[in-house]
């Protein structure tokens, strides 16, 4: 009898080093873009580290292919653990008192967006007949909070990395004219600083186009958008919960057998928790993940590994393969989004509860 030699586990020391050396000079850019004035009066900090991240990632992820490289690097490429890592910190900039504070029109028209852009990107998505768990992933990140929405929502419905990346991709690439052409379209409505603050936070899907939005239009709307966005943000557990009972109980149930609530246990992801209780220990005072903090610090890091990794394992071919249904998809939802947004903002902060603050 012989005994076999079990194969060699391959290192993660290559992956991780390379996600680590082109993270150095995506931060760098960061750096460097923050300082300038852009066109429009755009400041150079809505530049953040996503693009030049998920860039030089793909750019590395050329170079390593075409050297015969990337076999090596391929098993250190950590993506979803600093993902995780920096979704459980970014509660720590989530203050429930804050919420409770400004909860009338902050949360009513959060729940409005929310099951309203969810529900209606779900079922367009529905129409143009694409996999129901990247429809999920596309619904969470239009609706809710962008990227951050979109990894937690692929937790709970076990996505494809690919789909994650192409949903993030999108995201990326639309929030940074909007940043740009929301303002301006505010100015030509006349909307007062409050509703226009609360249209960039319902409407834009990253927090760095939401705030740089409302520093181009005015300091109260930079404070409604930042604390209506926020609210969304904290939404996040709510939605991806129900996201993994629905896929248990629905879409993947198995005719004749009654799911047991430890499958939902087990979907849940658990990341989820680390960022509710972050929320809760800053709302408390007993941490800080404010700005300039080490906690902030911390998180911008791991989200650059997270989105060096993604532009590292991105596979251009998979993402031709799926066609022009999920670009139309996103961006018809996109244009509902902007326009349910726009009527919430205005008869909840223009109308019913005018923002005092």
């Amino acid at each position: 009898m012989t005994n076999a030699t079990a194969a060699p586990r391959p290192s993660a020391l290559p992956g991780l080093a390379a996600m680590l050396l082109l993270a150095l000079p995506a931060w760098w850019l960061t750096r460097q873009a923050a300082g300038l004035q852009l066109p429009f009066g755009i400041p150079g900090r809505a530049l953040e580290y996503p693009l030049w991240a998920a860039g030089l990632g793909l750019l590395g992820n050329v170079l390593l292919k075409r050297a015969g490289l990337y076999p090596r690097v391929a098993p250190g490429l950590r993506l979803e653990l600093f993902l995780k890592i920096g979704l459980v910190l970014l509660g720590a900039s989530v203050n429930f008192n804050q919420l409770v504070a400004a909860a009338g029109g902050s949360v009513i028209q959060g729940l409005v967006l929310i099951t309203g852009v969810f529900g209606f990107c779900w079922w367009l998505g529905g129409r143009f007949g694409l996999d129901d768990k990247l429809r999920a992933v596309m619904a969470a990140a239009v609706s809710i909070c962008g990227v951050s929405a979109a990894i937690a929502a692929a937790g709970s419905v076990l996505a494809k990395k690919e789909q994650v990346t192409y949903v993030t991709a999108l995201v990326i690439v639309t929030a940074l004219p909007l940043m740009v052409l929301a303002p301006l379209a505010a100015g030509a409505l006349g909307l007062s600083q409050p509703v226009a603050g609360a249209w960039f936070g319902g409407n834009i899907d990253t927090t760095a186009a939401v705030v740089g939005a409302g520093t181009l239009y005015g300091e109260t709307a930079q404070k409604v958008a930042s604390i209506v966005k926020t609210t969304q943000n904290a939404l996040i557990g709510v939605v991806t919960f129900l996201l993994a009972l629905y896929f248990s109980l629905v879409v993947e149930r198995v005719p004749g057998q009654r799911p047991h609530p430890r499958e939902i246990w087990e979907r849940f992801p658990k990341f989820v928790l680390g960022f509710l209780a972050a929320a809760g220990l800053y709302s408390l005072g007993w941490i800080d993940g404010g700005r300039g903090t080490a906690v902030e610090a911390l998180r911008n890091w791991s989200f650059t590994m997270a989105f060096v990794g993604m532009g590292l394992q991105l596979s251009l071919s998979e993402l031709r393969q799926m066609g022009w249904r999920p670009l139309a998809v996103f961006l018809i939802t996109t244009v509902f989004n902007t326009l349910l947004a726009l009527g919430a903002a205005w008869l909840i902060f223009g109308l019913w509860l005018p923002f005092q603050g």
